[in-house]
């Protein structure tokens, strides 16, 4: 059966053709003053913001009359006037006379654009007797901080804006799950008219980071990150120059890692800047995903090609996939999900141990790999890997496989025993790890996130077991160094980062994405810095 995402984008591309990318970025501003106002429309114009959205109710003191004028005379972008009251998400609580007054006399003045909720519409267009100046838009909007309704609810949701007399179309609904934001494309695609829809929360991020793709009039940009006057609002830098917003067009494939948490990883920053330069139409994002069946069954059109899987999904991903590499089917985990082209099936496949193996090796002997004919330097060593999810399986797989002695440990004994039983190992529960060195010159290999931001000061392991260690690797790389590691290091072992496993795994997917060569001198480049 066709998804509803599939059949919204074939729709759009019949109906549009190749349209280039007009999706306006808009930046909301919030202040205590007007001067403060204005100072941040100055920013927003250097930023690369196409429009400015000005909230009057952020607004300390306001004189309607001499506010609104000067706000539009120095502002050197085009702007949107909204006064959002607080029973709609604002900060306005007076009356809605003076409410409607302000948002009339910036139409009057030369707004561009003005927002208006639909549940004060009608009373609105009656209070200005329907005179509206040709140039201003009015902008009907809806927000819901609750959930995101079905798509026949969100259906007339936009037959009552578009009735309440909107040039511009606007709702914005909450993401409880990443595959809601599916139901918003497919309005999106099919609206008739000019149309804003955003899913507010991390897990709606896609909705506005692929506007131009689906047909959005605008997303919003913020100056700052973390500043929102909505949650989930990316900033206009990462919107411009993490995921290439102005490149979008409705043929961009989508690409992204999958994961819970997820804004942590550096996979856009790598894999965009990659595509960019390669005139690649492809953007990579963020996606925060707690089901991942339920993801991909949503999610199942050809605009959709490829993933990384990050933790915690990397076991149960290899399950929702058509076929799966047989060295990804004897670690037990996938990293990497494509989308073949001709029929639209799954496959999986595992880079993290070739990353993280490599990487080690390299650390060990100071070349990048143990080349073929030349024994491994990991042959014959105690190898402890700390975690029995997917990268521990991989890496567990891949220390196997180059001949060393593998130990599992795990916070759950029972799944360390499991792993350590699928790769000829021992087993150790995580709290007897600092106490187990039958031996000097071991590797030590952390597969979980203990010490990843924001907790970077856990360590798997005490600093005085790091002593018995010759080699120790951590998976993590937000911090690139993480307390695992320097601790380490102040004990004399060599260390590996997080980063360049990142970086070997991502050879492999990136040409499975592209087809083209990957670019591993561009790779390193990006990451030197983190």
């Amino acid at each position: 059966m066709e998804s509803a995402v599939e059949f919204g984008v074939r729709s759009m591309k019949t109906s549009v053709g190749m349209r280039k990318n007009q999706t306006l970025i808009c930046a909301p501003l919030m202040a205590d003053t007007v001067d403060q106002m204005v100072e941040l429309m100055r920013q927003a114009k250097l930023q690369g913001a196409d429009i400015v959205e000005i909230r009057l109710d952020h607004l300390k003191s306001f004189n309607p009359n001499a506010d609104i004028e000067k706000l539009i005379r120095e502002c050197p972008l085009p702007t949107l006037f909204t006064h959002r009251p607080k029973w709609e998400g604002g900060q306005y609580d007076g009356d809605e006379k003076s409410r409607f007054n302000a948002l009339r006399l910036a139409m009057e003045s030369g707004a561009d654009h003005i927002d208006i909720e639909l549940k004060a519409a009608y009373e609105f267009f009656d209070f200005i007797h329907g005179n509206k100046p040709e140039k201003c838009k009015v902008i009907v909007s809806s927000h819901n901080f609750n959930n995101t309704p079905s798509a026949e609810e969100l259906g007339n949701l936009v037959a009552r804006i578009q009735a309440a007399g909107a040039d511009i179309v606007k709702f914005a609904t909450t993401a409880l799950d990443i595959t809601d934001v599916a139901r918003v494309f497919q309005i999106t695609v099919h609206s008739q008219m000019p149309i804003i829809a955003m899913v507010m929360g991390e897990r709606g991020l896609m909705s506005r980071l692929l506007c131009p793709k689906f047909g959005g009039y605008l997303t919003f940009g913020t100056l700052e990150g973390g500043k929102v006057s909505a949650p989930g609002q990316p900033s206009i830098d990462d919107l411009v120059n993490l995921y290439n917003f102005r490149l979008i067009d409705t043929d961009t494939k989508v690409f992204g890692i999958i994961g819970n948490p997820v804004r942590h990883s550096k996979s856009p920053k790598l894999y965009n800047r990659a595509f960019k330069e390669a005139g690649f139409n492809g953007v990579f994002v963020h996606l925060l995903v707690d089901d991942v069946a339920k993801f991909f069954e949503t999610y199942s059109s050809f605009d959709f090609l490829g993933f990384s899987c990050t933790i915690p999904h990397k076991e149960v991903a290899l399950t929702c996939c058509d076929e799966v590499d047989p060295i990804a089917k004897s670690i037990g985990a996938v990293n990497c999900v494509i989308r073949r082209p001709i029929d639209g099936k799954l496959f999986g496949c595992n880079t993290d141990y070739v990353g993280a193996i490599s990487a080690i090796e390299a650390g060990l002997q100071g070349s990048q790999n143990g080349a073929s004919g030349v024994r491994s330097p990991l042959a014959g060593k105690l190898f402890i890997v700390i975690g029995a999810g997917g990268a521990g399986r991989a890496i567990a797989y891949g220390a196997k496989e180059k001949g060393a002695r593998v130990v599992i440990a795990n916070r759950t004994y029972d799944r360390a025993r499991e792993l350590a039983e699928l790769v000829g190992g021992q087993a150790l529960s995580l709290a007897d790890l600092s106490s187990f060195h039958p031996e000097t010159g071991m590797i030590l290999a952390n597969t979980t996130s203990i010490g990843m931001q924001p907790k970077v000061d856990e360590t798997p392991v005490s600093k005085e077991a790091l002593r018995y260690y010759e080699l120790v690797f951590d998976a993590v790389y937000t911090p690139k160094i993480t307390r695992l590691l320097r601790e380490a290091e102040e004990a004399g072992a060599k260390i590996v980062t997080g980063v360049e496993m990142f970086i070997g795994q991502a050879y492999e997917q990136y040409e499975r994405f592209t087809g083209l060569p990957a670019p591993k001198q561009l790779f390193k480049e990006i990451m030197k810095d983190y």
